[in-house]
Formats: C-alpha cells, structure tokens, sequence
C-alpha cells in the first residue's frame, strides 16, 4: 500500500531532485523543496540516489529544512535497503532532533543493523524519557537484542500505554514469555485511538494467535485488523489455512459493526444528521457506533441527507467513504429514486483505484451483491479483468458473495472458483478452495 503513495510528483524528475539536494539552501525556491526532493528519489534506487541522500545527512546546517529533510532521508535510505548507510544513520542517533533520532532507529530496524556499538547507543537511549521509547523497544526487540531485556522489562510499567504495550510485546519475543500478553489485549478497547492501533500492531510483533478474535472486534480501522490476520497468519500454502482462520479473514471484511467492540455511546438518541456526521469521525468506535444506530434509521430520511452529504464531502473522504458503502449495503429498502443513485455510487467506487479508498472496493462488492445480485453476477467479468486491477480483498470478497448466492448457476461458480485457486494471493486460493469444497 505505501508504494502506491510514493510517486506524488510525477513532473519531478530524478536529476531534478539530485539537483536541489546540491544546491545551498538559501539558493532554493522553496526551502520545502528539499524535503519533497528527498522523498521523491525513493523512486529512483542505485547508488548515485543513495550518495546524494548521505551527503545531505552529513550536512551539518542547522535549519529547521535540513532537519525535516534528514528525517526523510533516513527513512527512504532504509526503505532503499541501502546497508552500506548504517554508520551514517547510526551517527544520527547523536542528533539533538527526537524526530530524526526516531526515524533513525526505526531505519536501523528496517536495514537489520548488527553494529555493537550503534545498537549499545539505543540501548542507553532507553534512559532519555524525551526519546521515542516505543520504537527504540520495537527495534531492539526486532532486532533480537538480549541485552536489552532488563532495560526493557521495567518499561512493562511505563505510563503510557504504547510504551508499556511495546515493552510486553518485547519481552514476549525475547524471551518466549507470552504469559503478559493479555495485558495488550486490555489496550484494545482503551479511549484513546492510537493507543487501541498500537496495541494491535504489539500483539502483531509478539505473534499473538491466541487473541486474534479481540483483534477481530477491536474499534480500529478494518486495514489495521486485516494486516494483522495475514501477519500472523501468514504462510504461502493455502493448504495449510483453514476455514478458522478464514473466518478471521470474513469477519474483517465483512466488518459487521455488530462484531465490533464498541468503547463510545451516546448519553441520548441523536438525530439521523448527527449520526452521519459521525461517520467522518478519526476515531472508528465512533463510526461503528453511528452504524449500529443508523440501521434503526428510516432511508426515507436517510437518503436526501447521505445524498448531499455524498456530494459535498463524503465521495473524498477517505474515512467516510468507506463507512457510507457500509450503510448503502446494510439495507434493501432504499427508495426506488435513491436506489438506482446508490447502485451508481457502489459501482463507481468498485473501480475506484485511487489508493485512498481501497478499502472502500470490496465493502463496495459486498454491498453490490446484497442490494442486487443480477448485477453482482453481470459484473464478475469486469471484476476480474485485469485492467480494472481488482485488489487481493475485492476477489475475496467475489468469492464470499458468490457462497451467498443459492440461485446463481452452479457451473458459473465453478468456473470462476477454479479461476481463483490459482490466484496470486495465499488467502484468495485458500478461500476459494473452501467454497469448492461447500459446493461439492
């Protein structure tokens, strides 16, 4: 998903940015120039890329654009794989910039480093409450570094939840010690959202498969689960994945709000525009909270209100988006005006290949086949072609839908299930083996 992102200035070319990264700041256009310039080169490896980076970081300039420029830089140099950058990066550790020292460590990470001596620097930066403890113990712990066990084992009690989360995890996966995990499992369902995502991401690390149904049902976004179920699941024999684990898969992507363990509530019945609202909101137990409420809502009001807000702002908010495929597929008794305007919109958005609202494509199938299945059927061609370039969970969720529907021609589903057994992606063969296995 991050390469998708990576191109965002087409018309900049490769010795464009070489070029502004050798140019003396106060001779640029913009001093934000160099901060885009370096992020752009991620798109042109080799080693000329990876020089003009290492220079900039040994500038020694204090302006606030080098700095924010540096941060960048270490991070696309790991991202590069570029391992003959270690000592340079690990030179930034000495940084009075947290920002660059955080960014530092996790590239030191990313590249794998061995050093004794940089790793002994993180090591003592365990020490400085102004430093980005979570990724310090994310690396260290990553890095299989057993020295770090003590340091980090007393950081289990830390005030901050995505500390103490990060320090169990650790210890879990230095030690082989799983007993303390649960304690994540708590952070789960805590107020605040990034704390609930970097709970998930620490049980990811200490490879918790016991307490995936938590993860399931937690109240964060739905790509926060799903990595989570094909990380730990994880594996390239489809053979080896059973309907347990796929149901994991079904739960995230059928994302049933439901399912989802909810931490808001409301103190009194608010009204249908505030519930919608509520749909832009960053915190996802909000948003599935508003589901929950807005399924005792008449579409008679619904509509003209999901129609202008869908105009004015939801078809470009990522977040929105996504929850209004929700609410258009939760229900069939869209007025008949409505309906044909909601089917539009659900078909549009199946080929929407902007990045952004991927996740948006298969609540879109989904909501495509429950609102009409003639036209669910009619578009499988489309769906999979490879010019509409249809994302691993859009084919799963084909699959799922195609289970659901009894009068569809069984030699039809055949067909397109035996095409799916030799896809690309682990989960969609396992999955379409399954449904094989059903119709047999």
């Amino acid at each position: 998903m991050v390469e998708d992102f990576n191109n965002i200035h087409p018309e900049l070319t490769c010795d464009h940015a070489y070029q502004i990264l050798s140019t003396p700041i106060d001779q640029l256009e913009s001093k934000s120039d160099l901060y885009t310039a370096a992020a752009h080169l991620i798109n042109f490896p080799g080693r000329q890329t990876e020089q003009i980076l290492l220079d900039l970081l040994a500038q020694s300039s204090g302006e606030q654009a080098v700095r924010i420029a540096k941060r960048k830089a270490v991070e696309v140099l790991a991202r590069l794989g570029a391992t003959q950058s270690v000592a340079a990066i690990g030179q930034c550790l000495e940084s009075d910039d947290i920002y660059l020292v955080e960014n530092s460590v996790w590239a030191l990470q990313q590249l794998k480093c061995c050093d004794p001596v940089i790793i002994n620097r993180m090591l003592s930066l365990l020490e400085d409450k102004t430093q980005n403890l979570r990724i310090l113990i994310q690396c260290l712990a990553s890095l299989k570094v057993q020295e770090g066990i003590e340091s980090i084992r007393l950081l289990q009690d830390s005030e901050s939840a995505g500390v103490r989360g990060a320090a169990v995890s650790a210890i879990a996966q230095l030690t082989n010690d799983k007993s303390n995990l649960d304690k994540i499992v708590e952070h789960l369902t805590l107020p605040n959202q990034m704390d609930r995502q970097s709970a998930v991401q620490d049980l990811i690390d200490a490879n918790a498969s016991v307490f995936l149904s938590e993860i399931v049902a937690a109240p964060v976004s739905p790509a926060f689960r799903m990595r989570a179920c094909r990380q730990i699941l994880g594996g390239s024999d489809s053979a080896l994945i059973d309907s347990t684990m796929l149901s994991f898969i079904d739960a995230v992507l059928c994302d049933n709000p439901g399912n989802i363990n909810i931490v808001h509530e409301y103190d009194q019945q608010p009204s249908a525009e505030f519930l919608l609202q509520d749909l832009f909101s960053t915190d996802f137990s909000r948003c599935y909270l508003s589901l929950t409420v807005l399924q005792n809502c008449s579409t008679e009001i619904l509509w003209p209100l999901m129609s202008d807000l869908w105009e004015s702002a939801a078809y470009n908010d990522y977040g929105a988006h996504y929850f209004f495929m929700r609410v258009f597929g939760s229900r069939s008794d869209w007025p008949q005006a409505g309906l044909r305007r909601v089917l539009e919109i659900i078909q549009e958005s199946i080929i929407n290949r902007r990045p952004q609202f991927r996740k948006s494509r298969a609540a879109a199938i989904q909501a495509l086949h429950f609102l009409s299945p003639d036209l669910f059927i009619k578009s499988m061609p489309t769906l999979l072609s490879i010019s509409v370039d249809v994302p691993w969970d859009c084919r799963y969720m084909m699959i799922v839908c195609i289970e659901g529907i009894p009068e569809m021609d069984i030699s039809l589903k055949v067909k397109i299930l035996n095409q799916l057994t030799a896809d690309s992606d682990v989960f969609v063969r396992a999955r379409s083996e399954l449904c094989l296995s059903h119709l047999s």
